[in-house]
């Protein structure tokens, strides 16, 4: 996600990286030279278009109208899946608390190196969780960050499985389980453990939908159709009322149509890498620290800073 320093007004107005011009500079060059081109054989050559504003600026409104309802529609994916992941944060917490304080309160002295080291790996399964999922989303299979969190056994029975937080919960549920068998476990904290369980599951769940169900695409083909089509016959349209300053008032209008366009192409899969995505490695860096202070750790990662304004 782009996380700019604090800048002047100005600043923001020609700031380049992160903006929707690397996406569309190239387009609205291409409408400026097609512009140019009949704005020349307009003045030089006297070749009219026979072509009217109207018909543009009653598409022109349309137009406008259809990319604000895909930009809100994608605005709206990229809140719901922060709003999602604000949960997770929370959500983990919640688990982490749940398990160093329910897990084990009444047993006897001599179980209590085992429940204390039952406590510290329910914890660390569930940071394990908040990587996998980060790691789902983007289609990045590696097994390398979890290590730290899971033993070499486990490790070795998640390369074969397709959804691997989903993998990493259900073995944390058997953990529950198995010390709830043994009376490690009150039956009604139980509940409350595996509501947290649950609560995971569904976040886990939004985030796949998202990733899983973009817009429409013949919806999305249609506005870049429109949008293109509108934009590169716009100087059909105008040369005759505006001359020679066609090229100037088409590029204008380009760049909001085609800015527009990109916007709404940026926010619909909030999960990728992109500059305006979610940064989704700070915040399951951040869960990683917060849980593994509550174990005691003073040896921990380094919160993440954006690099190059860029917050990964």
């Amino acid at each position: 996600m782009l996380v700019p320093k604090k800048v002047t007004w100005w600043s923001l107005v020609f700031k380049y990286r992160g903006s929707e011009l690397p996406r569309t500079q190239w387009r609205i060059a291409g409408v400026a030279a097609t512009a140019l081109i009949v704005t020349v054989l307009e003045e030089r050559f006297d070749w009219h278009p026979n072509l009217t504003p109207l018909p543009f600026t009653l598409v022109g409104i349309a137009l406008g109208i259809f990319l604000g309802f895909r930009n809100n529609a994608s605005y709206d994916r990229w809140w719901e899946g922060r709003k999602l992941w604000g949960a997770l944060v929370n959500t983990t917490r919640s688990f982490a608390r749940q398990s160093l304080t329910l897990v084990g309160p009444r047993v006897a002295e001599s179980e209590g190196e085992s429940v204390a080291k039952l406590r510290r790996e329910l914890v660390l399964r569930i940071i394990a969780f908040a990587h996998a999922l980060r790691m789902n989303l983007r289609d990045d299979h590696s097994l390398t960050q979890l290590a730290p969190f899971l033993d070499a056994n486990e490790l070795e029975r998640l390369r074969v499985e397709t959804n691997r937080p989903y993998a990493i919960n259900h073995g944390t549920a058997e953990r529950l389980r198995a010390a709830y068998a043994r009376g490690w476990i009150a039956e009604t904290h139980l509940g409350v453990l595996e509501g947290s369980m649950t609560a995971l599951t569904d976040i886990q769940g939004a985030c796949e939908r998202i990733k899983s169900t973009p817009i429409p695409f013949s919806y999305t083909t249609l506005i870049h159709r429109i949008t293109a089509g509108y934009c590169y016959a716009l100087p059909f349209g105008l040369v005759d009322t505006v001359g020679f300053l066609t090229p100037a008032v088409c590029v204008i209008v380009a760049y909001a149509f085609f800015g527009l366009d990109v916007v709404g192409d940026e926010l619909e899969m909030p999960f990728g890498n992109d500059p305006n995505d979610l940064p989704l490695d700070a915040i399951s860096r951040m869960i990683e620290i917060n849980l593994r202070q509550r174990l005691g750790e003073t040896d921990l990662p380094l919160p993440l800073k954006p690099v190059d304004e860029i917050l990964s």
